[in-house]
């Protein structure tokens, strides 16, 4: 009896959370596993169970991990098998799991009447912070401190949270506007929008937030959301925005968006958590982009007529494949025991079969796999620009489109025979966009972290020759690679001062355009605002004292 009080327990749970049996169809009750009897009296209540999670617990475990990690959070790293599906393992006990790793938090928290737990409540509540309503109810499994299982999806299928995500880094009240939109020029439309920051995407509705809904503003989904792989964001400049302190973010489909606050510390901070998400995902960028290239007629139509000659080929071997099960338990023995076989990936990259991409890497590891002072890349860059465009107006001021500029940066990174005369890049500011992403993807700033407060307290000097001469002092005690690199960039900007009549590009313009790419703090203040006067006087200097600072 008591087991049969149990099963019919399970049962109530399942009739509860009807519309989650879409996301598993084939589940039915007599393969939820009972609780083995305890001696002890049986609690009424019903328990709630993730269904998802007891479906995985009856698959393999899953494989070896290979390459970095998609995901670090504490001792727990997140990869994607073959297949696409994401398995996490502990790099202190060696688990592996395919479900996502809990915290204290969300383990503990009591179950909400919508189906999730308290501890869960944060990670999709992105609208402001609501009063809890009367209407709340709790149930837990006590036996043996067994921990309760929570349903872990949201309602919204649309708006699937995956498990492993972090809560929204950054939400708030931001002044939004298009100004590009499918790479073309839109009208400006300032509206007062609630921005939630989510991983790589930001997410944008009308109002203040606030409402019953999960996103706020009384309405279930966002106004748009943008995808921030691959993209950049900035300071606009003076034509861009009238305001003062206006961040212009460029997303790598063709969208160009200007975001505002009265509040020159909140808009500070949404630059500094909106250069942390893109560089955080900057490892997707790529695989972002492949997506989005499209495929060749000829390429899917090949892809066809290969789909039909397996389909064809499967249902010839269909009978045979049937008969002689214990062939696919020796195949997948074999690739399992290739796969843990195969080197690590740091091992392949140390035997010098795989580079570092161009983009993102280090000065100085890019300089050593080429074996010179100064990247291939930017020495390209700067020989076509110089070739073809000194005299076109706006050179390294106005932007080039974010999604060939992407490209560009795709083909560089995966080593392809890139010819900058090609139509593909004919427009020249696509070549310049990709010279400023460069210096702007480097881990480490062209002038480094360790001399940023020097450089600072060097342009501060009241005495001109004395300050010259520090700041000459400064470039020579950066890296070789940094201070030939800089020497090669600068005496091409000086080039492009000096065509100033047709170009309309002065001393003042240029440091103000790459001020801020080639010198920042390590970790961003308050005082941002400040650095950004002293980076564009630094790169000024450094431009009208060329001769003087880099001379022997």
């Amino acid at each position: 009896m008591a087991v049969m009080r149990f099963r019919r327990s399970i049962l109530r749970a399942i009739s509860i959370h009807r519309e989650e049996d879409e996301v598993f169809p084939s589940l039915s009750p007599p393969e939820l596993e009972t609780v083995p009897t305890s001696g002890q009296g049986r609690s009424e209540s019903p328990v709630y169970t993730n269904l998802q999670e007891l479906k995985i617990t009856k698959s393999n475990l899953p494989p070896l991990p290979f390459g970095s990690p998609l995901h670090v959070i504490g001792d727990w790293e997140t990869y994607k098998d073959q297949s696409g599906r994401h398995y996490y393992c502990n790099r202190s006990t060696q688990e592996r799991t395919w479900k996502p790793p809990r915290t204290k938090d969300a383990v503990s928290g009591n179950l909400r009447e919508d189906g999730h737990s308290a501890g869960e409540s944060s990670e999709y509540n992105l609208s402001p912070p609501q009063l809890a309503g009367d209407g709340q109810k709790s149930r837990s499994l006590d036996r043996k401190n067994v921990e309760p299982i929570v349903l872990t999806k949201w309602r919204h299928s649309a708006y699937v949270q995956e498990p492993s995500e972090k809560p929204s880094e950054k939400c708030g009240i931001l002044n939004v506007t298009k100004i590009t939109e499918h790479g073309k020029r839109v009208r400006k439309n300032w509206t007062s929008s609630w921005t939630v920051l989510k991983g790589s995407t930001l997410l944008f509705a009308k109002g203040q937030g606030g409402g019953t809904s999960w996103f706020g503003g009384g309405q279930s989904k966002p106004e748009f959301t943008v995808d921030l792989r691959g993209g950049s964001v900035d300071w606009a400049p003076k034509e861009k925005s009238s305001k003062k302190h206006v961040l212009e973010l460029k997303i790598r489909q063709g969208m160009e968006l200007l975001l505002w606050s009265e509040d020159d510390g909140v808009v500070i901070e949404w630059f500094k958590a909106l250069q942390d998400s893109i560089s955080a995902h900057a490892w997707e960028s790529d695989e972002a982009i492949e997506e989005d290239m499209p495929e060749s007629p000829s390429a899917e139509k090949h892809d066809k007529e290969k789909e039909q000659r397996l389909s064809k080929k499967d249902k010839a071997m269909k009978p045979s494949a049937s008969v002689e099960p214990t062939d696919n338990k020796k195949t997948r023995h074999k690739l399992k025991k290739f796969l843990t076989r195969r080197p690590t990936l740091q091992a392949v990259r140390d035997r010098g079969y795989i580079k570092d991409q161009v983009f993102g890497c280090s000065l100085s590891t890019l300089c050593q796999q080429e074996n010179t002072t100064v990247p291939t890349f930017v020495k390209m860059c700067i020989d076509h620009v110089e070739n073809n465009a000194l005299n076109i107006d706006g050179l390294y001021r106005v932007s080039g489109n974010l999604a060939v500029i992407q490209k560009l940066r795709f083909a560089i990174n995966h080593d392809e025979k890139v010819n900058l005369s090609d139509t593909k890049w004919e427009d020249i500011h696509v070549t310049t966009g990709a010279l400023k992403m460069f210096f702007r993807e480097l881990p480490e700033p062209l002038f480094t972290y360790t001399l940023f407060n020097d450089f600072v307290n060097a342009i501060k000097i009241q005495d001109y020759k004395q300050r010259v001469q520090g700041i000459k002092e400064l470039v020579r005690q950066l890296p070789r690679p940094n201070h030939d690199t800089m020497q090669a960039l600068f005496k091409h900007l000086r080039k492009v001062i000096d065509h100033g009549e047709e170009n309309r590009m002065t001393t003042q313009g240029v440091a103000i355009v790459f001020g801020p790419t080639l010198l920042r703090p390590e970790t961003e203040t308050l005082n941002m605002a400040f650095n950004m006067v002293y980076q564009n006087q630094i790169v000024e200097l450094i431009l009208l004292e060329y001769e003087s600072i880099f001379g022997r």
